[in-house]
């Protein structure tokens, strides 16, 4: 049986490839993708080097790791699913840019009545969100804010205002802004063109921020400073607040004194369970120590999908059929201005 498979050659450039469809393994589940969202951060992140330093020699690498399906066939073991069952699936090297895709268990969640394909092909980049927030621990009332508006942090602002917090998100593009304000974002500002500090500043009613999370990757000290002068201030001087770190950003900061009370908060990944071969494969966690794993928190994103507290539509910037995956690549690399969330179809 074969499948396509977008991948990323040495040029930088998407292909589209034929292979074989992997042997399914006890535990995994065969989907029959209808619909996979690209990860302009995560998935695209080094092909900007790539197309400055190409390498022929370099083989095709597929990408993708977030989609949604009808299931075709079962692993053994699998008990959870059934053919024909609608799914979501997440996981780098499962749930590919693919017509056809074989995914550990654990790593799909059911999808609920009304929730379209390319919605619930977020569901990586949602519950990635939601285990920051979970991090970030927001309390009704507070202030927050969101560096970096790609899908990820589109999701951590929608999140912390479900939570009952007053979010305010900043980017340097403006459609990300417009989108993030069309799902409900209270304040947006424009890095580069407005005061971030001063704006944060009126927001909160000169309370300051109680929390801040950085969702991008690269050079983050100048976007972690601007959420530290931000935070709540205490009478010795000292910020007060929390700090979440979502994208792989790289930060250069003084501690103790040059902090005060700051708490500094890495989120990986969607929770636990991703990456641990056991857990992925169909094993489980005692519920009562560990209640949002990664499979929880995908079927928890789902459900707020379903009941339409947590909106994808105005994400998806763009569609593509599957084999048009160059265009998607260039455009995501070349134009990032002008897409947010990307959808693939086979």
């Amino acid at each position: 049986m074969k499948r396509r498979v977008a991948c990323i050659d040495g040029h930088g450039k998407g292909v589209c490839r034929q292979e074989e469809v992997p042997q399914l393994k006890d535990g995994e589940v065969l989907i029959a993708v209808k619909a996979s969202m690209i990860s302009p951060g995560t998935e695209l992140g080094r092909v900007g080097a790539l197309r400055k330093k190409p390498d022929s020699k370099r083989p095709l690498r597929p990408f993708g790791y977030t989609n949604a399906g009808i299931v075709q066939a079962l692993g053994k073991g699998v008990e959870q699913f059934a053919i024909g069952q609608q799914v979501a699936c997440m996981g780098g090297g499962f749930a590919l840019h693919a017509d056809y895709a074989c995914v550990p268990q654990n790593l799909c969640a059911a999808m609920p009545e009304g929730v379209p394909f390319e919605a619930a092909a977020s569901v990586h980049l949602a519950a990635t969100a939601l285990n920051a927030i979970r991090r970030t621990e927001p309390l009704f009332g507070e202030n927050g804010m969101v560096l970096g508006l790609g899908p990820v942090g589109q999701f951590c602002i929608q999140l912390g205002q479900l939570s009952g917090c007053h979010m305010m998100g900043v980017d340097r593009f403006p459609l990300r802004l417009e989108r993030a304000q069309q799902a409900g974002m209270e304040a947006a500002v424009q890095e580069g063109e407005e005061n971030v500090l001063e704006r944060a500043a009126a927001f909160t009613r000169g309370f300051g921020m109680d929390f801040g999370i950085l969702a991008f990757g690269g050079e983050g000290s100048e976007a972690f400073e601007q959420v530290y002068q931000s935070l709540k201030q205490a009478p010795d001087g000292h910020r007060m607040g929390r700090i979440t770190i979502v994208g792989g950003a790289n930060i250069s900061h003084l501690f103790a004194a040059g902090l005060g009370n700051v708490d500094v908060r890495s989120a990986a990944r969607t929770g636990p369970g991703y990456h641990d071969e056991s857990y992925e494969y169909g094993s489980t966690y005692p519920r009562v120590f560990v209640e949002w794993t990664t499979q929880r928190n995908m079927e928890e994103c789902l459900r707020a999908m379903a009941s339409g507290r947590l909106q994808v539509a105005p994400l998806i910037s763009h569609q593509f059929a599957l084999d048009k995956i160059a265009e998607a690549v260039d455009l995501l690399v070349e134009e990032p201005w002008n897409a947010l969330g990307v959808i693939l179809r086979p």
